[in-house]
């Protein structure tokens, strides 16, 4: 069952997207608003895109709520929405068992990185099988030898561990919880991927933003967010290990060198886990956030508006989003997205 503000946060989104529907032929097409939800994730860089491109198309403008990825592919399949957006790449079976057919396409690349509460300024290192066996709660204090090991020549305090997660529905628990299965038997077999993980133990974070302030008020405590939110805030966010052996710190280099290393196996759907893929310089827990779009069904002037958009999007979009520090989209990405959007009726 949803919880209130989920199912308060749905019909808001209902009841907007069917006044949008409403107003745009009183306003003899001189306006048209296209209404979408998704993920909390790439929040920072879609308000920043929409300021800006509702800015210079004051005939199509474009709103977004950030209900969670699971709430959005919900709300899209029905038809609650113009668009959706998350971090769980829609199967095949969901793209056609809804009200409506569905696509998907890349807008950036992200990545989840570790936050942690610790005395000092610390910078630690990570293995997915030390993550897991934190989020499992078979490692309860900061002096575990298991820590020290990977962090020679650093002193850890010792406080006990307190754990702090996402609520369910969430992409970043999709993609940490994608990179722990891969990298522990004891996770995959518990837990396992999912955006709606049951996790063990624990305190909830519903935003990256709560994520980021519960954290930073709980000394000895350890998270995961989008680097962009780290960044933005004073919490410390540590290197992770990657396939090759190596710990890597989340920056855009490193996040698009994990699709990089992957990019010729990346499918006519863009549906592609790079979690704990290949390359030396890729940083381990990377991911696309797609957007979730319906092929068809749109009344045209809405339609028209959702494609230039999109293709705003993966134009001068990717110009402002690798000014803000994300990993964009390679160009050879970008020209297969913009065909995905050109069919769109």
């Amino acid at each position: 069952m949803r919880c209130p503000k989920a199912a308060l946060a749905s019909h808001f989104l209902t009841v907007l997207v069917f006044l949008s529907w409403l107003v745009t032929p009183l306003l003899a097409q001189t306006r048209v608003s296209i209404v979408g939800s998704g993920s909390n994730v790439p929040n920072h860089l879609y308000s920043a895109w929409i300021d800006e491109f509702n800015r210079k198309n004051p005939n199509l403008q474009v709103r977004y709520l950030p209900l969670g990825t699971s709430e959005s592919m919900k709300q899209v399949s029905e038809g609650s929405g113009d668009f959706g957006g998350g971090e769980v790449p829609l199967t095949r079976e969901q793209m056609h068992r809804g009200k409506l057919t569905l696509v998907q396409i890349p807008t950036v690349l992200v990545g989840i990185v570790p936050i942690y509460n610790l005395p000092g300024s610390r910078e630690l290192n990570f293995s997915g099988e030390l993550l897991a066996n934190i989020f499992l709660g078979n490692i309860k204090s900061w002096k575990d030898p298991r820590i020290v090991k990977v962090n020679p020549g650093t002193t850890l305090p010792d406080l006990p561990i307190s754990i702090v997660h996402r609520t369910p529905g969430k992409g970043s628990n999709y993609i940490f919880s994608d990179f722990l299965s891969k990298t522990s038997p004891e996770f995959r077999s518990k837990i396992g991927k999912s955006p709606s993980p049951k996790w063990p133990l624990g305190a909830d974070a519903n935003r990256g933003e709560d994520m980021v302030e519960k954290v930073a008020a709980t000394p000895g405590s350890i998270g995961y967010v989008e680097v962009d939110f780290a960044r933005r805030s004073d919490i410390g966010y540590g290197r992770v290990q990657n396939a090759a052996g190596r710990f890597i710190k989340a920056s855009a280099a490193s996040i698009a060198a994990a699709c990089a290393a992957l990019q010729k196996s990346i499918p006519a759907d863009f549906g592609i886990s790079m979690a704990y893929g290949p390359g030396k310089d890729a940083y381990p827990v990377s991911s696309f956030t797609w957007l979730y779009l319906p092929d068809s069904s749109l009344p045209p002037d809405r339609s028209h508006a959702l494609r230039l958009f999109l293709d705003w999007t993966l134009q001068d979009g990717q110009l402002m989003a690798r000014n803000m520090g994300y990993a964009t989209l390679a160009p050879g990405l970008v020209s297969r997205a913009q065909a995905v959007v050109s069919k769109i009726q």
